[in-house]
């Protein structure tokens, strides 16, 4: 007996695929996928539509815009060249890091054998080589000094929290206890971003990063504007080993904000790790966090910032959620700020 084909609901699809519906719908909005639909008009995807969408998740892992996918998967398959020699760069990187690591602990073996004792810094060398260092520091106000600890800084840090939540300050601190890392506040967006502006016409080196990640952005459905490029400017800081973001949706529209924050999980060389400010939804779908990312969030109450995973059913995943909105209820409290009184 033949076995039935089976098709899948929208939600199911995401699911087995490891992203979220939204991502669905923009890769059938970009003509990348189509799937069926039912009598009464709901979507379906079926055994084709699968097999379309774990090619697409794959080109998307390797960092293609989906402008870059739509002509891979048409037959331009030259467009995975300089795509995969970054990769291969990126791996050869790896083995060299391993190699300077297994190095440094076999001297390490010899001079035990020797008798020669280690120092302390020479162990933490050698057994954290090629791991993000982590920060610890008392928290500032509105907490009460406790003390706050991070085991190790990722590529992507979401920070959330409801308004007055402290979360600002929580930004700032960090950008203050760890080193070389740069604070991108909202004064990114003064004068319409007339610093980022003139920075940007002033440094060619900033300028060809620029042009590269807006070719990227813009072909995945991102719209031009100052705030976009005063953000691209503070994201490419020369020199900083971290970036703190303060609300990194500013004046992003929602395309604008998701193609965003595909482009930063697609790992450009060029931008170090982030911590992102943020309320939104679309910078922030909890159904796609993936390795690499971790969620800050500084409840209301004023407990210490924890860690939260991105489930449902896990600690603190239910507070916040409830802090992220979509872009559009966001613009409808754009401006509202807390005000609470300095403490002596």
């Amino acid at each position: 007996m033949q076995p039935s084909i089976q098709f899948l609901k929208p939600v199911d699809a995401a699911r087995q695929l490891g992203v979220s519906t939204k991502a669905l719908r923009l890769y059938e909005q970009r003509g990348l996928v189509t799937p069926g639909r039912t009598s009464a008009g709901w979507r379906t995807y079926g055994p084709d539509d699968m097999a379309r969408g774990r090619e697409i998740v794959a080109l998307r892992a390797l960092g293609l815009s989906l402008g870059d996918i739509g002509r891979v998967l048409a037959g331009e398959v030259w467009q995975l060249e300089p795509v995969l020699a970054a990769h291969q760069l990126a791996l050869e990187g790896r083995i060299e890091g391993a190699a300077e690591a297994i190095q440094r602990i076999a001297a390490l073996r010899t001079d035990l054998a020797a008798g020669r004792r280690p120092s302390v810094d020479d162990l933490t060398l050698a057994l954290g080589a090629g791991s993000p260092p982590g920060v610890a520091f008392d928290l500032p106000w509105p907490w009460g000094g406790e003390r706050f600890e991070l085991d190790r800084v990722r590529r992507l840090t979401f920070i959330v929290g409801p308004l007055g939540s402290g979360k600002t300050r929580l930004a700032m601190r960090l950008a203050e206890v760890l080193p070389n890392a740069v604070f991108l506040g909202l004064d990114r967006l003064d004068d319409d971003g007339a610093a980022a502006l003139a920075r940007i016409d002033a440094e060619p080196v900033l300028r060809a990063q620029i042009d590269r990640a807006l070719a990227w952005l813009i072909e995945d459905g991102a719209v031009h504007s100052n705030a976009l490029l005063a953000l691209l400017a503070g994201l490419y800081a020369p020199g900083a080993s971290v970036v703190v973001v303060d609300m990194v949706e500013q004046g992003l529209d929602h395309a604008t904000q998701e193609a965003m924050i595909a482009y930063l999980r697609r790992g450009d060389d060029g931008i170090p790790p982030l911590f992102l400010m943020t309320r939104s939804s679309a910078m922030l779908d909890l159904g796609a966090v993936g390795p690499g990312e971790a969620i800050l969030f500084c409840p209301a109450n004023h407990s210490p910032p924890t860690l939260v995973a991105p489930y449902p059913g896990a600690a603190g995943y239910e507070a916040l959620a409830s802090c992220l909105a979509s872009p559009e209820v966001r613009a409808r409290t754009a401006g509202v700020v807390v005000v609470r009184p300095e403490v002596a």
